[in-house]
């Protein structure tokens, strides 16, 4: 979907409509065939069908579904291909996962410790163990 040109009213691509079927197993993923069609519907034999993988992982903050593109040249191929696809989409979001993790605890600004003697807001000992997010 795009935005016409006058970015309110979405519009979507007369040459770039697709048919999309759903192949499962019912077990382990999903493969989307989405084949290229032209706006009346018939089939564009100008541009190549194009196979999506879709599984799902359990992480500790419950169920990541999982997108991927499967470089394939037929739905068997696609078939044969899933496994190492979606080996590889697992192994990109858990390196997102731990960059992101990075990232957060890296933001984490622990303020200086006040001298024993001062009082801090409200007459309170000051101290460490507060701690600011920026």
């Amino acid at each position: 979907m795009a935005l016409g040109q006058d970015a309110t009213e979405p519009t979507m691509d007369p040459v770039g409509l697709y048919r999309e079927d759903t192949i499962t197993d019912r077990r382990i993923g999903t493969i989307r065939v989405l084949t290229p069609v032209k706006a009346d519907g018939t089939l564009d034999p100008g541009r190549k069908v194009l196979y999506a993988g879709e599984a799902q992982i359990l992480t500790q903050t419950g169920v990541l579904p999982l997108g991927f593109d499967i470089e394939a040249s037929s739905l068997a191929d696609a078939v044969e291909k899933f496994a190492a696809a979606a080996k590889a989409a697992i192994e990109r979001t858990v390196r997102e996962l731990q960059e992101l993790r990075r990232e957060a605890a890296s933001s984490l600004v622990i303020p200086a410790r006040m001298p024993p003697d001062s009082r801090g807001p409200g007459g309170l000992r000051g101290g460490g163990g507060l701690i600011e997010l920026p």
